[in-house]
């Protein structure tokens, strides 16, 4: 028999709150993360908002000499996983210790301890360059430093892939769990590059929106007047464990990861295929996964970016996935609030679907003023939609046609 995984403890660290309560209500009552960017100066770059983490003290988690080794992504992670740990009251302690795994991957990993360090070389030389420098940026160092700190002793690894990666580092700790290599796994992702050579990357792709007057309604998924997506930044820690080990210890459960699926588009580095194929296959996949037909699902938080070629694609894999219950879906962006925090998006998401089921209330998406043709399902415009969910989708597509959808339901 298959091995049940369940969500006991969540942490967010987002640009709407930090913590999980703090970032749920402020989703709910429709507020906008986006802002001018403040963590460098962005005179004469195209782009000039962004969705950051505001009044984050990593000295709250880290003493201030180790935080000072560690990039701002690992930062986040240790303060979401903290958080999740407390938050499910999972004990890591004696030979349990060795039933508990962490796998916490990143998009990019640690850009801005990379360029001030680039900077350093050339201003001061090699000498100059810290020793924490390599351990402080690398991607596994989010899941490396959280094992450490935890005692954490199973599978420790790290996903990376895009914007896909913290949905895939969910589907990877679900798969070792059913397959008894752990019985918890601390699971998430984080990520933190609003910095110059990221936002000028981007910007030169034409990825963002450069709606720089109006921060707070430049994300706008499916909406006419969109031209991409609000860069983003911060972390999601979910606690998954086995169901019978949940239950014996008496944990709170906020819902059982039922399924997942993964695909690849084979198609482009950065563009998603026109017909939808892997974003279709994807949700068929992870339906397949949890045993559900396509009429189960209540909800879907979608990838939702706000590009002009993404929110096109995604409606039209929802109506092949879905078939004639694409139009009686309730679909929402929260990006459209968040901004989109590439790597950790996944996670975000995760936790928000788990919080929409907990509270039977669908997020919105915001700024949907004037759907664009074709883009004509529920996407829950404006407002907070109070509805009982049973069982939720959540979709997460990244760079080099890479994709993951993950399916939950309430327990």
């Amino acid at each position: 028999m298959t091995r049940r995984v369940v969500v006991t403890g969540l942490g967010l660290v987002s640009p709407v709150g930090i913590g999980t309560e703090a970032t749920w209500q402020s989703l709910l009552r429709g507020e906008s993360g986006a802002g001018p960017i403040r963590q460098f100066d962005p005179e004469g770059y195209a782009v000039r908002i962004a969705c950051e983490v505001g009044d984050f003290d990593p000295g709250t988690w880290l003493d201030p000499k180790e935080a000072r080794r560690f990039d701002r992504f690992v930062h986040f992670s240790v303060a979401a996983s903290d958080m999740a740990l407390e938050d499910s009251g999972l004990e890591i302690v004696g030979r349990e210790a060795e039933r508990v795994g962490v796998v916490i991957g990143s998009g990019i990993g640690g850009l801005p301890l990379i360029e001030r360090t680039h900077g350093t070389l050339v201003d001061r030389g090699p000498r100059r360059v810290t020793p924490f420098y390599i351990p402080g940026t690398i991607i596994n160092m989010c899941s490396g430093l959280v094992s450490i700190r935890t005692g954490a002793k199973g599978p420790n690894m790290a996903t990376c892939t895009a914007c896909s990666t913290s949905a895939h580092a969910i589907a990877d700790a679900t798969l070792y769990i059913r397959a008894g290599y752990a019985d918890a796994i601390i699971a998430g992702g984080a990520e933190a590059v609003i910095t110059p050579t990221a936002v000028a990357g981007f910007a030169s792709m034409k990825a963002l929106s450069t709606r720089n007057d109006e921060p707070e309604k430049a994300s706008r998924p499916w909406d006419r007047d969109r031209d991409g997506f609000v860069i983003g930044e911060g972390a999601a820690t979910l606690i998954l464990e086995e169901y019978e080990h949940a239950k014996r210890r008496g944990a709170k459960i906020y819902g059982e990861v039922l399924g997942f699926g993964m695909t690849g588009d084979a198609f482009h580095i950065s563009a998603p295929s026109e017909d939808a194929d892997g974003a279709t296959r994807v949700m068929k996949l992870a339906l397949e996964d949890a045993g559900l037909n396509a009429t189960d699902i209540d909800y879907i938080n979608a990838h939702g970016t706000s590009t002009p070629a993404g929110d096109k694609v995604e409606t039209l894999a929802v109506k092949q996935a879905f078939g004639d219950h694409a139009s009686e879906l309730m679909i929402s962006s929260t990006k459209s609030m968040t901004g989109h925090l590439l790597g950790a998006a996944g996670a975000l998401e995760t936790g928000i679907s788990l919080l929409a089921m907990r509270d039977g209330v669908v997020p919105p998406t915001i700024n949907l003023d004037n759907p664009e043709e074709g883009n004509d399902l529920d996407y829950v415009p404006h407002e907070a939609r109070e509805r009982r969910l049973k069982h939720v989708l959540s979709n997460s597509f990244g760079f080099g046609g890479t994709n993951a959808c993950l399916v939950l339901g309430a327990v």
